[in-house]
């Protein structure tokens, strides 16, 4: 008998996957755990196994395009086996929900508010009258002056009109304030010299440069789809607050070097900021938080989520219980994640859990930036470079250390001002004094 096949629901926030290759085609034989196809999610490209045997007779999702969770992928069955019954019984139910869904926006549409005057149409301006070329002479006094009015005079000046291309309109040709408002609507303003006497600048003439104007519409990932939405909720729900503090990386700098003659594996920065943020948390459970609404969950276990760039977005792997790990082991660990997440090859586990979260940008050259929360933590900690820079010591004396700037993201719902600072006390104490990590 025919089975179907449907998108699975591969991650908590998965809402569609994308088919990336198909590993069997129509006719091939199936047998239970046999890799089908490998499928896009709004974390990673992970591997579909099917979980029976059979005939692969139909298949409902086209490689690149979005299928939402829960529709018809395949169809597996007996060779032969007709299955038009199954394709039209699908066909009907996707039909009843896309008439519910207009149906919906139908009465979402209703139940608006209408406007209750119509908006007319805007008609165009009138054109401007052109002027002409010939423009009669402008009367003027036996003594030669021209008659205008004193505000017509003064507007002509301000607007670097000659007033003696004007026509008059007023007794005996004197030129008034309207003459001047119709020659400056009517375009005159643009194309006259100025009556001082004085030479004008020549005109400055511009070559024309001529270019094509281009542009490339790149369709979103599920994974830019989720970050978008995911962050989008974390800056406009939490109210989001912020710390920056200097840390002294002078010891931090010597104890690094010291370590590369006995460690198994190269230590980085980003390790000892990881474990100096687990043992401070430790000391400080309200930040190891998450808000859940009618409560907040306190956790004991502390999960911290290491954030990687990758080229379409952003995953974050979580270095679990980092605070009973040593040095060596959080290097080896977040090497390993960093690696899978650049290949899309993480496990939701490997994913999920995050109690804090790290994003360090300073092997970027960054000095210093704010970073949005990610849910479901109380707080994100932005990291950026360490950079040698004067300072004045506890003697008064101008002395050059090894500076790092870093920015606490606070959820305000779940953690306040002072909690956050002495968090980040705490932390500072051990970047300061490196060697208390190591007991």
């Amino acid at each position: 008998m025919a089975e179907v096949l449907r998108m699975p629901l591969m991650s908590d926030t998965m809402t569609e996957g994308v088919i990336v290759e198909w590993h069997k085609k129509i006719g091939d034989d199936v047998k239970a755990g046999d890799l089908l196809a490998e499928i896009e999610t709004d974390k990673a490209t992970m591997e579909l196994e099917s979980y029976q045997s059979g005939i692969l007779l139909h298949i409902g999702a086209e490689t690149g395009k979005a299928v939402p969770v829960n529709s018809i992928i395949a169809i597996l069955g007996e060779k032969g086996e007709d299955i038009s019954a199954v394709l039209e019984e699908e066909a009907k139910q996707a039909t009843a929900v896309e008439k519910e869904e207009v149906k919906e926006v139908a009465e979402v549409k209703a139940a608006a508010p209408q406007a209750s005057t119509p908006i007319p149409a805007q008609t165009p301006p009138p054109a401007k009258t052109p002027i002409p070329a010939h423009i009669p002479a402008t009367v003027k006094n036996s003594n030669g002056r021209i008659k205008a009015s004193p505000l017509a005079k003064k507007m002509a000046s301000d607007q670097n009109i000659d007033i003696a291309l004007i026509q008059g309109s007023g007794e005996e040709g004197r030129i008034v304030k309207k003459d001047i408002e119709n020659f400056i609507a009517n375009g005159g303003a643009q194309a006259v010299a100025p009556s001082n006497g004085q030479h004008s600048a020549p005109a400055i003439v511009l070559p024309q440069i001529v270019g094509e104007e281009q542009f490339e519409d790149v369709p979103n990932s599920q994974m830019r789809k989720v970050i978008a939405r995911r962050l989008g909720e974390s800056k406009f729900q939490a109210p989001h607050f912020y710390l920056t503090m200097e840390i002294n990386m002078d010891k931090a700098v010597e104890m690094r070097a010291a370590l590369k003659e006995s460690s198994p594996v190269k230590i980085s920065f980003n390790d000892i900021v990881v474990k100096a943020a687990a043992l401070a948390l430790r000391q400080h459970p309200q930040v190891n938080s998450s808000w859940m609404g009618d409560y907040i969950r306190y956790n004991k276990h502390i999960h911290i989520g290491v954030a990687v760039a990758v080229d379409e977005g952003l995953l974050v792997p979580v270095i679990k219980f980092a605070d009973n790990k040593g040095l060596s082991h959080i290097s080896t660990e977040v090497r390993t994640l960093a690696g899978k997440a650049k290949n899309k090859k993480l496990s939701t586990e490997e994913m999920t859990g995050n109690t804090f979260t790290i994003s360090n940008l300073g092997m970027m050259d960054i000095d210093n930036f704010t970073a949005i929360i990610n849910p479901p933590d109380a707080c994100i900690m932005a990291v950026g470079r360490i950079a040698k820079l004067p300072r004045v010591d506890e003697n008064g004396e101008i002395v050059v250390n090894n500076i790092m700037k870093v920015n606490l993201s606070c959820d305000h719902r779940a953690v306040d001002g002072a909690v956050g600072a002495r968090f980040l006390q705490s932390f500072k104490s051990f970047l300061e004094e490196p060697y208390r990590m190591l007991v």
